[in-house]
């Protein structure tokens, strides 16, 4: 016990106490995730946001003090990005006989996203900014922050709004597929992935390695081509 408060004091000291914080978090979500059988509403990404943002508000604690010590988990997002390669290169022979639907399912699922966003913002008379913000909502949190900035929208905005469609995808793929009777892994995963981002990615992983390539795969691709479509999209509402 005393070990325990002596490591507790000296982690209250440095950065490292939010990173653990963010680990432990992340920890317990993922256990609960096993306890229901993944159930899609014990999304781990989920349950550590809730878990993490419960511990900030009883401590009082701001988000850029947080930051300081999250801030190297941020940093590991771009490597595991990257190392969503290694299951595409396993996985390649199968990507490519799926090439020709796939990038048909890109262009339409990156437009709707997109459009959709756009009109019903324009629709409910919501200021441009915001607007912006929410058009690039379904490519991972980097690419939408640095789309919104460019085109002079918020981008902290821009991130909240990415994790909101992420953790949405994530919650309502799996059933949604089900209801729907898809059965191909490869159509389920790449949908997550276009739709959902890297929260998509991550429960299509959980699902069959198959799904979580083509996840990564349509997340990759959808920001590439988010980022030349909507300062287009953008450029009419002026």
């Amino acid at each position: 016990m005393k070990g325990d408060f002596a490591v507790w004091v000296y982690l209250s000291h440095t950065p490292l106490l939010w990173l653990t914080v963010t680990l432990l978090a992340y920890g317990v979500a993922e256990r609960v995730a096993l306890a229901t059988d993944r159930h899609p509403l014990a999304n781990p990404v989920l349950v550590a946001i809730v878990l993490t943002a419960t511990v900030l508000w009883l401590t009082g604690t701001p988000y850029a003090t947080y930051f300081e010590g999250a801030q190297f988990v941020h940093f590991l997002l771009g490597p595991a990005t990257v190392a969503l390669a290694i299951p595409l290169y396993e996985y390649r022979a199968t990507v490519m006989r799926a090439l020709v639907p796939m990038l048909a399912a890109l262009v339409v699922g990156s437009l709707v996203g997109i459009v959709s966003a756009m009109s019903l913002g324009l629709m409910l008379g919501i200021p441009r900014d915001v607007v912006v913000a929410m058009s690039p909502k379904s490519v991972t949190t980097g690419v939408a922050m640095g789309i919104v900035e460019t085109l002079g929208g918020d981008p902290t905005l821009a991130a909240v709004l990415v994790m909101l469609t992420g953790m949405t995808g994530g919650i309502l793929v799996t059933p949604l597929m089900n209801r729907l009777r898809i059965e191909d892994r490869r159509a389920r995963g790449f949908a997550a992935g276009l739709a959902a981002h890297g929260v998509g990615t991550a429960r299509a992983f959980q699902v069959s390695a198959v799904a979580g390539t083509f996840a990564g795969i349509a997340l990759g691709l959808n920001a590439f081509l988010t980022a030349i479509l909507v300062p287009v999209a953008v450029g009419f509402l002026r």
